[in-house]
């Protein structure tokens, strides 16, 4: 089933939005990268101008103010400057790589790599060539729209989680208040129908009559109590788990059409386990209706315990159309159903008292389209 459908599309726009947001905020980076470094370009193309100056200029020629200022004042652009004749000068360069060539060959191809070199040209004729890298700051604003999509997703992912701990915490009360209201709902019935059970025995009805609705009355304690569990912590006492998983299995094996065929096998005759039995049996009820809404009402059933070191399997068969992988996990999450009128809190309800409630684990041992198992671990008390 699908739950406020309205929600969903605003939760698609919220998304789309951010999308949006962050697509143009790394837009806006990246012109800002990209008018970085024409400055850059600039700034390197006005010293190589100042470098041609000095070249041209004699020796007892006086420079000017402003040539020696635009030399003087790049401090942080690294540049490699390669004369007509091989012959090499570094600025920014530290001293001791300087002077190691192979070293200053790989930073002229790096150089080459990030910014085009500037050739220093005078009447037709190459002078040198100025090969210069990104500056510092460059480099590191080159890596600033990373850093800003891990904040985004870091906040992004604080977001989620809260949002999804909230809509979980949610649920679980409205849930647990269903549940306990449920049970309250039915208690009122279920004590005037124990009254007339027994004026119906007082006015000699046939006995099987009168055993037969005792039964479906112990039945719908049995809900009433299950309902009123939810929510709360249970208790939880040693039982034998064979006998536990017994009983479940004989009342659905009598209560279930004759076109499903239910066999029970264990390995071991008992075993102490910490349970609590209505909540227990409950659980092997819901995989096994599963079961049988997955084989449509025709097929077999098989309860299987087997004890593996500390832990006790409960093995719930059935032989319906199976389940896909890509939904091994999501079928035990609340809402999630393939029948057209169900709510899809079966399985939900299976997670919580397996793992919240008795600490152990269910999970879909596997699945395919001859049938599906499904796996109950407990530890065993011993």
């Amino acid at each position: 089933m699908n739950f406020n459908p309205k929600k969903k599309t605003s939760n698609i726009i919220l998304l789309i939005s951010a999308f949006v947001i962050v697509s143009l905020i790394l837009w806006n980076t990246n012109s800002f990268f990209k008018n970085f470094k024409e400055e850059e370009r600039l700034k390197m193309e006005i010293w190589a101008t100042a470098q041609l100056e000095l070249i041209q200029s004699s020796v007892d020629q006086e420079l000017g103010n402003l040539t020696l200022k635009v030399m003087g004042n790049n401090t942080s652009t690294p540049m490699i400057l390669v004369n007509e004749e091989g012959s090499i000068k570094t600025h920014n360069i530290a001293e001791e790589k300087a002077t190691d060539s192979v070293y200053i060959q790989k930073k002229i191809r790096q150089f080459e790599s990030e910014n085009e070199p500037i050739h220093i040209i005078q009447e037709g004729e190459l002078l040198e060539t100025l090969y210069y890298g990104n500056s510092e700051v460059l480099n590191k604003l080159k890596y600033y729209p990373l850093a800003l999509l891990l904040i985004i997703f870091l906040f992004g992912a604080v977001i989620f989680f809260f949002f999804k701990t909230n809509k979980a915490s949610e649920q679980n009360k409205l849930w647990a208040g269903m549940a306990k209201e449920t049970a309250h709902q039915i208690g009122t019935p279920l004590t005037s129908l124990l009254g007339w059970n027994e004026l119906l025995k007082s006015e000699n009805i046939n006995t099987d009559i009168t055993k037969e609705i005792a039964k479906d009355i112990k039945r719908l304690e049995t809900i009433t109590d299950r309902f009123s569990k939810i929510g709360s912590i249970p208790d939880l006492e040693v039982h034998d788990i064979v006998s536990e998983t017994e009983k479940a299995y004989e009342y659905l094996k009598r209560r279930s059409s004759k076109l499903i065929h239910f066999s029970f096998t264990s390995s071991i005759d008992e075993l102490p386990v910490l349970l609590n039995p209505p909540l227990f049996n409950w659980s092997i009820e819901n995989l096994v209706k599963n079961g049988i809404d997955a084989m449509k009402g025709r097929g077999n059933i098989t309860i299987e315990i087997e004890k593996k070191g500390q832990f006790v399997n409960i093995l719930v068969s059935d032989t319906g159309h199976g389940i896909p992988k890509s939904d091994f996990q999501t079928i035990f999450s609340p809402g999630v159903t393939s029948k057209k009128r169900g709510w899809g809190l079966g399985l939900s309800l299976v997670k919580r008292i397996v793992e919240e409630y008795h600490k152990g684990k269910i999970k879909v041992l596997s699945s395919s389209k001859e049938g599906t198992i499904m796996q109950i671990s407990l530890k065993a008390n011993v």
